[in-house]
């Protein structure tokens, strides 16, 4: 009975059911192809990984990459200050020799100028008349052998005082030069203040994500010095290692702050050694010292001459490393080693 009952069903109810057999499509042709796009967007978006944050090692990496780009330039800093001020040194001591010969040229030459006046006023001309119109030959050609002779002393006495003006300046000329062109690179690099800055407050940030608010590791992981040598050199190691926590600071040389080479100049100087506040210039100052013959007090260069720490033995160093960071113990084979030297 149940085909004959469904011959039966009216058409209206076989309609409906063809129609809910086939979905119905709701959506107008603009919205699927707005469907389509969404869809395909939103597999795209999720098949793109998410960007991870840097590991501590990748951030550790970047630092010391635009560190090694950052710490020539502060060493070039400061040899050219010190350059500036010993050429500057040397151009006042000239000038302050140069100032009285140029009191005496002023003087000869009044002397000179009155005598002109005089001359244009007659006096001059009438003690000549009187020279020339008295006295007999023999008088007259001796007068005339002493009026030259006082002229040719005067003319002697200036030459010789315009002579060594001259050359006084001839030395002070090119060290004008030279102060000039200094002052013009120390202005140079102070305008990369602010740039270099901007670097180091980028490189801070980067500290901050890897370690928050703290150095990375311990500023003193051993005992400081390890190997005490003793008389002066104990206290050059005593002095860096009293120095371990300050905070480093490029182009001082203390005392709450450093740079690397600010560091072992101030270090030395407790051994009574001078030593310039620049790497590249403290390692051509002082005797080589091969690896095998390190000892406490010695000074490691780094980096193309561009950093240096001072050995305190038992493969350590104290070093002022970089911005962002403090006065601290590393191992001396942390770095590219360009070469080790001996101060004293």
């Amino acid at each position: 009975m149940a085909p004959q009952a469904s011959r039966l069903r009216p058409a209206s109810s076989a309609h409906a059911d063809a129609t809910a057999a086939k979905p119905r499509n709701r959506w107008s042709p603009l919205t699927a192809a707005l469907a389509a796009i969404v869809g395909v967007a939103v597999v795209l978006v999720g098949s793109t990984p998410a960007i991870a944050e840097p590991s501590v090692t990748e951030i550790e990496r970047q630092i010391d990459e635009a560190w090694e780009k950052l710490e020539p330039i502060i060493e070039k800093h400061n040899a050219t200050r010190q350059d500036l001020a010993a050429k500057k040194k040397q151009a006042d001591a000239l000038g302050r020799k140069i100032q009285p010969l140029e009191v005496q040229i002023e003087a000869a030459l009044g002397k000179v100028g009155q005598i002109a006046v005089q001359a244009y006023k007659g006096n001059e001309v009438s003690a000549l008349n009187a020279i020339l119109t008295s006295g007999t030959p023999t008088t007259l050609m001796d007068q005339l052998g002493l009026l030259d002779q006082i002229a040719r002393g005067q003319q002697r006495d200036i030459q010789a005082v315009v002579d060594l003006r001259n050359s006084y300046a001839a030395q002070k000329g090119p060290l004008d030069v030279l102060v000039a062109q200094l002052t013009r690179t120390e202005a140079e690099l102070a305008a990369k203040k602010k740039e270099i800055d901007a670097e180091v407050t980028r490189l801070q940030k980067l500290r901050l994500i890897a370690y928050g608010n703290g150095a990375g590791g311990a500023l003193r992981p051993a005992p400081c010095p390890l190997v005490y040598p003793g008389g002066a050199v104990g206290k050059v190691v005593k002095f860096a290692c009293a120095q371990i926590g300050k905070k480093y600071q490029w182009g001082s040389d203390g005392p709450n702050t450093f740079d690397c080479s600010g560091l072992t100049m101030r270090a030395w100087e407790q051994a009574g050694v001078s030593l310039p506040h620049n790497a590249a210039r403290q390692r051509a100052t002082i005797p080589s010292v091969s690896r095998a013959n390190l000892k406490a007090g010695d000074l490691v260069f780094y980096n193309n001459l561009a950093h240096v720490g001072i050995y305190v033995g038992d493969g350590w160093i104290v070093h002022a490393p970089q911005t962002g960071d403090w006065v601290r113990m590393r191992k001396v084979d942390v770095g590219n080693i360009h070469s080790y030297g001996r101060p004293g």
